[in-house]
C-alpha cells in the first residue's frame, strides 16, 4: 500500500459519503479511476442505488479506463441483478489493477468479485483504509450481518440531561449551529425516527431544511395504537415526504385506513408488554430496505433502544444551561440497579459546536 493508494482511496471514501441516505438498500460506495497519475473517472452510488459507483466512474473514463487502477470502497459486486456485475464491468473496461477497502459480506458477493477479477488477470489489493470504509458502510454491513439497520441515537439536552421543562417547553435548548448539524446528520441517514410521544408533544416535521438537499429521509414514527394527531405537520406532508408508521396489531383499523388514505405507509410490528418491541421494529425497517436510522427520541424510545443494546452510535449535543430535576429526562427509566447492567460506549469525538458541545460515542 503506497501513499498514493491511501490518497486515492480517501477520495473514493469522500465520494461514497455523497450517497449516504439516498441509495438504500444499496451501499454508498465511491470509486476513483487513475491512469498514469491522472484521475480519469470518479463515481458514487446514485440515488435509489443505481447506477453503481464503478459504472459511473467507468462511463466517465471511457477508453481512458484501459490500463487504469480502480479504487473502490467496497468489493465490486459479482451477481447479476437489475444491472450487470461491476466486477464484469471493470474486466471489460480493461482495468489493470483494483484496490479495495473492504470485502462485501453480502453472500451474493463475499469474495466472488475478487475471484472474478483475479481470474481475469487483474491485480487486486484489499484493505486500504479498511477501518474508515467499515465505518462509512456500517449500515449496509449491519443490515447484511444482523438483519437490522445501524442506529444512531441523537440527544440534545441541557447540562443536567433534560430535553424540556416540566411543562414540555423545549425550543430551543441548543443553538442554531447544533441544529444545523442535526439536519446534516439527518441527510446522511435513510430515516429519521421518533416515538409517538415526541410526535404528539413537538409536532415535528422531521425533514432536512436549509441544506440544499434534493432528497428527504423517510420519517418513521412508532405508535402502538396510532394515537397521533391527524392535523399534524407529519400528516399534512405525508404525500410529499415518506412517512412510515410502526404500530401494534391492536391499532384501530379505522386509524390504519385513515393514515393510509393520506399517504402514510403502515408497518405492523410485534409488541413487548405495553410497548412496541424495538428489535422487531428495526427488523421490520430493515426488511423495507433501510440501512441507517437516525433516532431523535423521546426519552422512552431512547431508554428502550439502550436497554435492548440496539444503539450503535450515541450523538449528544449538550447546552450550557440547567433545567432541574423536574425537567423531562433525555433518557427514560431503564430499571438498572448496578452499573454493570448497562453498556459503556467509547468516545470517538468531542468538540464545541457554536455555544454547545458535540460528543459522539460508539458501542465498544
Amino acid at each position: 500500500m503506497t501513499q498514493n493508494d491511501q490518497r486515492y482511496m480517501a477520495l473514493a471514501l469522500s465520494l461514497g459519503r455523497r450517497g449516504q441516505g439516498n441509495c438504500w438498500p444499496n451501499p454508498a460506495v465511491g470509486c476513483v479511476l487513475v491512469r498514469e497519475g491522472r484521475i480519469v473517472g470518479r463515481g458514487w452510488t446514485q440515488p435509489g442505488g443505481r447506477p453503481h459507483a464503478e459504472r459511473v466512474a467507468l462511463d466517465q473514463a471511457g477508453e481512458a479506463a484501459r490500463g487504469a487502477t480502480a479504487y473502490v470502497t467496497l468489493e465490486p459486486c459479482a451477481h447479476h441483478g437489475q444491472t450487470p456485475p461491476c466486477a464484469e464491468g471493470l474486466i471489460n473496461a480493461g482495468v489493470a489493477r483494483v484496490v479495495v477497502a473492504i470485502e462485501d459480506t453480502d453472500p451474493r458477493v463475499a469474495g466472488l468479485g475478487f475471484t472474478m477479477l483475479r481470474t481475469a488477470g487483474i491485480e487486486v489489493e484489499v484493505g486500504v483504509l479498511g477501518d474508515e470504509a467499515s465505518r462509512d458502510l456500517a449500515g449496509f454491513l449491519r443490515r447484511a450481518e444482523t438483519g437490522r439497520p445501524w442506529v444512531t441515537l441523537k440527544l440534545a439536552s441541557s447540562f443536567d440531561g433534560r430535553i424540556a421543562t416540566a411543562s414540555g417547553h423545549s425550543q430551543w435548548i441548543t443553538g442554531p449551529e447544533a441544529r444545523r448539524m442535526v439536519h446534516a446528520m439527518r441527510a446522511s441517514h435513510d430515516a429519521v425516527m421518533v416515538g409517538g410521544g415526541t410526535a404528539r408533544a413537538d409536532d415535528p416535521s422531521l425533514t432536512v431544511r436549509d441544506m440544499g438537499v434534493t432528497h428527504q429521509p423517510v420519517r418513521v414514527v412508532m405508535s402502538r395504537r396510532l394515537d397521533l394527531p391527524m392535523m399534524s405537520q407529519l400528516a399534512r406532508t405525508a404525500k410529499e415526504v415518506p412517512l412510515w408508521l410502526c404500530h401494534g396489531a391492536d391499532a384501530d383499523v379505522a386509524l390504519i385506513e385513515a393514515w393510509e388514505g393520506i399517504g402514510a405507509k403502515l408497518l405492523p410490528c410485534a409488541t413487548q408488554g405495553p410497548q412496541l418491541d424495538m428489535s422487531a421494529v428495526l427488523q421490520t425497517l430493515s426488511a423495507e430496505g433501510l440501512t441507517r436510522v437516525f433516532c431523535e427520541g423521546g426519552g422512552g424510545v431512547a431508554a428502550s433502544l439502550l436497554a435492548a443494546d440496539l444503539v450503535d452510535e450515541l450523538v449528544g449535543f449538550t447546552a450550557g444551561l440547567s433545567i432541574g430535576a423536574e425537567g423531562l429526562p433525555a433518557i427514560g427509566a431503564q430499571g438498572l440497579s448496578r452499573l454493570e447492567e448497562t453498556n459503556r460506549f467509547k468516545l470517538i469525538e468531542a468538540r464545541p459546536i457554536g455555544g454547545d458541545v458535540l460528543h459522539r460515542w460508539e458501542r465498544r
